[in-house]
């Protein structure tokens, strides 16, 4: 008989995500996200020393998978929330993670006067085009002629306005330091979300201010899509809209390697 030969472990769920089983549905790259930030924080060690913030939305339980200290804010107050324990603890890393119906809709003078105040916190911004919690409505971020549950003939403009571009319009404020955007559609773009993120953090580890990172997000249920079409629709409809560039990066941060 043959010797098996060892077993080498190239993958593993990181220390910083807890053995739950996810509630969100097939394709959702919520989940991408999560261990991204997860491996982030191990990988920084300082899974003792950060709080998370969950907003209201699909991610409303984010709190069961991170194995770090949460807190659940109000539909969009997170960055309110986080504003006061980062200020109460400023020794701690704080971040929110925030959908794009929280954050851009309810949440959106929060965001921008979190970033004009230059709060020394990081937000992890989901938008996948639609709230898709509540069964698929329009959002802030719904694309021109998108179809959802409550825009059946598509995204009106004339009626509703333009889709808002958040990190955009965040980059103006002077007290961000670094605001990106991302997408999580293949493993080459997964991969420097996760690099994006880590420089978030460092944004806030060197005391810079205002960090976030947008990532553009699939929703295959309320999209009417399965999993791997969904993928498609970003890298069709929403990177051509919401393209995949650096809107600000403090000079402070040109020496960090990641």
């Amino acid at each position: 008989m043959g010797i098996n030969p060892p077993v080498e472990t190239v993958y593993s769920r990181p220390k910083t995500f807890t053995p739950t089983t996810t509630h969100y549905c097939p394709g959702c790259t919520h989940g991408v996200a999560h261990r991204l930030v997860a491996e982030v924080l191990e990988e920084m060690d300082v899974q003792e020393n950060t709080i998370g913030v969950a907003s209201v939305g699909c991610s409303v339980f984010a709190y069961n998978y991170f194995d770090c200290d949460f807190v659940e804010a109000a539909h969009g107050r997170a960055p309110a929330m986080a504003t006061g324990i980062k200020r109460v603890l400023p020794d701690r890393i704080v971040f929110t993670y925030q959908g794009d119906g929280d954050l851009a809709s309810i949440g959106m003078a929060e965001i921008v006067h979190a970033a004009a105040r230059g709060e020394n916190i990081t937000t992890i911004f989901i938008n996948n085009a639609n709230y898709g919690m509540t069964g698929g409505q329009m959002a802030p971020t719904t694309l021109p002629g998108q179809k959802t549950t409550s825009s059946p003939g598509g995204r009106d403009i004339e009626l509703t306005g333009f889709p808002i571009r958040t990190a955009e319009m965040l980059a103006t404020l002077e007290g961000a330091s670094y605001i990106v955007r991302r997408s999580l559609h293949d493993p080459k773009n997964i991969r420097l979300a996760k690099k994006s993120i880590r420089l978030a953090f460092e944004t806030q580890q060197r005391g810079l201010g205002f960090s976030l990172v947008e990532l553009l997000s699939t929703c295959p249920t309320n999209w009417g899509l399965n999993p791997v079409e969904s993928l498609k629709w970003i890298e069709d409809y929403m990177i051509p809209y919401y393209p995949l560039e650096d809107f600000k990066v403090s000079p402070h941060l040109s020496g960090v390697r990641v």
